[in-house]
């Protein structure tokens, strides 16, 4: 499929009534394709007003998508990749980045790689995106809960005028995970979707901090302090950038990227060990070089800054990874400083809750829908985002996917209708 703002529409005389329920990325994005298709699109959604996590997101500079090759870009996706691969290619990064430049929204690649709008914000690019929604027909119903279907098949809301039904032509359901509930996506769809025997995989954080058992020391002291340019390793696996200590543990991108293999041995293990390696571009052999000046008259902590470059920070966690015995890293030869500074263990007991997650991991199992994200056992039911069971780090994936099943999900619904109508 080409970028939405160009395919060209596509004559309807029906004027299928389509239901859009959940208005985040997947659900704006399926509503855009089905708008531009001729059917009638109405968005609902249980807010006050729609894109909510979309505005969360742009705090940090609205990442988009990623610049990456697109087979490594797919590899992202892990397992899920090969049922998200037509959706993404259909709706490609390079298709984003001109669908958002068509919201005249110009964007720019970050030394990372990762793709952010010119203005850093996602305001700009929500109000042009609603207007140009708004523009093409599609009504909004706020403040409209779902709640799942009656014995005859419609669709429950609840609203502030009491509970309706409705029966539309199709229905998308993009009401993301459980993340961040108090902005919308509170997962409540997973009672309604079990009830109608879908089977859903529980809703677990992900993108997600973690808990250690930190000194009071460090908590009172170091808390929201960050750990900058640093490399982090969980059994095979290393990543490099950075974490920010909190009172509770740890979180920040480095840790976000390993979350996945994190959770899953701590559920299994009930914890789990990670490595920081704190001067990642400094050989161990240079390091304990350096370590082995004189330290003279100075503090230990001036020395390492010194000779380590090495912030407080970093220099606390080297004294919590040898506590109780506080003197140790005093003590220690350079040899072993250094060993220790390249690989600090950090224990990790627990996970921070899902309401602080960036992102839902577990959801629709991905064999409950066909080739189509439509619903096997709801024929005109068609599902997108982080409904589904799929999981992506940081760095563009997650809007990237959500736009690009949002996109499917639509395609499926229209061909859906087209078959409905021939038949």
């Amino acid at each position: 499929m080409a970028n939405p703002q160009t395919q060209a529409p596509h004559s309807s005389e029906s004027h299928s009534q389509v239901a859009v329920i959940g208005g985040g990325p997947a659900g704006l994005m399926a509503a855009e394709v089905l708008a531009r298709a001729g059917a009638a699109v109405t968005v609902y959604d249980r807010m006050p007003s729609v894109g909510r996590k979309l505005l969360l997101a742009g705090r940090g500079g609205l990442n988009l998508t990623h610049s990456e090759d697109i087979e490594r870009f797919l590899g992202r996706y892990g397992a899920a990749a090969p049922r998200l691969r037509r959706a993404i290619e259909a709706l490609s990064p390079t298709d984003v980045i001109a669908w958002c430049e068509g919201l005249g929204q110009p964007t720019f690649v970050g030394s990372s790689g990762r793709v952010f709008p010119k203005t850093m914000k996602a305001s700009p690019l929500l109000r042009a995106w609603l207007e140009r929604l708004r523009t093409m027909g599609v009504a909004f119903k706020l403040r409209h809960h779902w709640r799942g279907w009656d014995d005859g098949g419609q669709l429950l809301f609840d609203t502030p005028q009491g509970r309706i039904a409705i029966t539309p032509d199709a229905t998308v359901l993009a009401l993301g995970g459980a993340s961040w509930p108090r902005l919308g996506s509170d997962g409540g769809w997973v009672g309604p979707l079990t009830d109608a025997g879908i089977a859903v995989g529980d809703l677990k954080p992900a993108n997600c901090g973690f808990l250690a058992p930190w000194s009071d020391v460090l908590k009172s002291r170091f808390a929201g302090a960050p750990l900058k340019r640093i490399g982090i390793s969980f059994g095979d696996t290393n990543v490099r950038g950075e974490a920010i200590i909190t009172t509770t543990g740890l979180e920040g991108g480095a840790v976000y990227a390993l979350s996945a293999l994190l959770r899953e041995a701590i559920a299994e293990e009930g914890e789990a060990t990670l490595s920081i390696d704190l001067r990642p571009d400094m050989a161990h052999s240079e390091l304990a070089q350096r370590l082995s000046a004189p330290r003279g008259k100075q503090s230990l902590s001036t020395f390492l800054r010194k000779a380590a470059s090495l912030p407080p920070a970093a220099i606390a966690l080297l004294h919590e990874a040898t506590a109780p015995s506080t003197s140790r890293v005093a003590t220690m030869p350079p040899d072993a400083l250094a060993s220790l500074i390249k690989a600090v263990p950090v224990r990790l007991t627990g996970v921070a809750p899902i309401t602080r997650a960036i992102s839902t991991a577990g959801g629709i199992l991905l064999d409950e829908i066909d080739e189509h994200f439509m619903l096997r056992r709801r024929p005109g039911v068609f599902v997108a985002g982080e409904m589904l069971d799929w999981e992506a780090p940081t760095g563009g994936y997650l809007l990237q996917a959500s736009f690009a099943t949002g996109a499917a999900a639509a395609r499926g619904a229209l061909d859906w209708l087209a078959r409905a109508g021939a038949a």
